[in-house]
């Protein structure tokens, strides 16, 4: 914004406000007015966007301190003068006589002083000058704001969270979340999301004070446990309970899948608890690639045996060769 803007605009007037104005108050004024007047709310209305612009503007100097100050302290000085350009008609009421005796000169006139902008220069590095700056921006501070001096101000992220289930975050879906101000927003949950993994919303977050890129929505997914699978990268894991007889004979079971029908596998005779059996394919699909159906053997101890059963597994042991399972074990152990 050029240092005449500051001369022209009653940037109290544009947001309706008194100019003791709290900063509370300030910010609760514009924050109703970016409401009303903010583009997505009024496409195509073009008297909509540059109120929105307009009041982004005042906005974006009243709220900070340092610049309310130095604008406050221009509109003192300048009591609605305006610029005049060297040489041009109008006598009086020019830069001159604002500033003329701040710069040794005596005022009421032209003559007294001169001053030559180079490129790249302006009201702006002079004022810049008088309030302690370097020049390069609005009395030199750089900062956003719309009219570019610095790039408009991009709005702030938003941290949000969302709980799915197993299912959801494995097959993916589209999800419809609320914001703190009740906007519905649809999120593509993408197939195969992990637990605590963040996903970008861009362009949903905190809107721009002076109309530019609004802030992103930064989603931290929290997944459910499921009562029987877990994830093991692309792979589902499931442990399947056989009993002592099927795992030392082997047999035939059935074992569950996510969301479809169970499906067989061989034990093959003295499967040890532990064993995983795969099962091509049946795990998380995902555009990277599919997983596989992991099912990790655990054999069954029963707790309560009869007194047939009893007599039975007596006769097995000692039917069984001696021999200690453990003593391999031991063995390494000892080193």
């Amino acid at each position: 914004m050029a240092s005449q803007d500051w001369f022209d605009k009653d940037f109290y007037k544009v947001l309706g406000v008194s100019k003791d104005v709290s900063e509370a108050e300030l910010k609760k004024t514009y924050r109703k007015l970016a409401r009303k007047y903010h583009p997505d709310s009024n496409q195509g209305d073009p008297s909509a966007e540059a109120k929105f612009k307009e009041i982004s503007e005042a906005h974006s100097v009243l709220s900070d301190p340092e610049q309310r100050k130095e604008y406050d302290a221009v509109r003192a000085m300048g009591g609605g003068a305006r610029f005049t350009s060297p040489g041009s008609a109008g006598g009086n009421g020019g830069f001159e006589d604002v500033f003329g005796g701040m710069f040794g000169g005596a005022g009421g006139g032209r003559g007294q002083q001169q001053y030559t902008f180079q490129q790249g220069g302006g009201y702006d590095d002079i004022l810049g000058g008088l309030f302690g700056g370097q020049g390069g921006g609005r009395f030199g501070q750089t900062s956003g704001g719309y009219r570019g001096f610095g790039g408009p101000t991009r709005g702030s992220d938003v941290s949000a969270s969302a709980t799915i289930d197993f299912i959801t975050a494995t097959q993916g879906d589209t999800i419809t979340l609320q914001t703190s101000d009740g906007r519905p927003i649809k999120v593509k949950i993408p197939a195969g999301v992990a637990d605590g993994q963040k996903i970008k919303l861009r362009g949903k977050g905190q809107p721009s004070p002076d109309g530019g890129e609004s802030g992103d929505i930064i989603l931290t997914v929290t997944v459910r446990k499921h009562p029987v699978f877990e994830r093991d990268g692309l792979n589902l894991r499931v442990n399947v309970p056989v009993t002592f007889v099927e795992a030392a004979l082997g047999a035939t079971i059935e074992v569950p899948t996510l969301g479809g029908d169970p499906v067989k596998l061989r034990v093959a005779p003295g499967t040890p608890s532990g064993r995983v059996l795969r099962v091509k394919g049946r795990g998380v699909k995902t555009a990277k690639g599919v997983g596989d159906l992991l099912a990790v053997v655990q054999v069954a101890v029963p707790s309560h045996l009869n007194a047939a059963a009893e007599e039975a597994l007596e006769k097995l042991r000692e039917a069984l060769p001696d021999e200690n399972p453990r003593a391999d074990l031991l063995a390494r152990a000892r080193g």
